[in-house]
């Protein structure tokens, strides 16, 4: 059964432009040290960082529905490369609380980029 789900979509540009004017802060505000080397290591690091931007903000949605998810912060949510498979989301403090709270057992993440968009989807489902 399906208990949450989330869509999300980043502009680019913008992701660009943060990364112009803030940098280091802005990679170690948002992303996990994981994220951000994943990102840098590519030649367009603002697709992959807009792209794990909009899964963050998919998962929130998906979680949403109690005042403790409110308070679910940007590293508490973590996108997992797994080379030849989609990609995964590791949840941590409020975020693996809220986890355990849906009893979700299956968490399906899909994301995508253009040169200019980034969108992810976030379907959570428990057994």
């Amino acid at each position: 059964m399906i208990t949450g789900i989330g869509i999300d979509v980043v502009d680019v540009a913008r992701v660009e432009q943060m990364l112009a004017n803030q940098g280091e802060r802005l990679l170690a505000r948002l992303f996990t040290e994981a994220e951000a080397a994943y990102a840098t290591e590519r030649a367009r690091p603002a697709l992959h960082l807009a792209a794990r931007l909009a899964a963050k903000e998919a998962a929130f949605k998906a979680l949403a529905g109690s005042d403790e998810a409110r308070l679910i912060g940007w590293r508490e949510v973590e996108v997992i490369p797994r080379p030849g498979n989609s990609p995964t989301l590791r949840f941590t403090g409020r975020a693996e609380a809220r986890i355990r709270e849906l009893e979700v057992r299956q968490v399906w993440v899909t994301l995508t980029h253009t040169d200019l968009t980034a969108a992810a989807v976030v379907i959570l489902e428990r057994a």
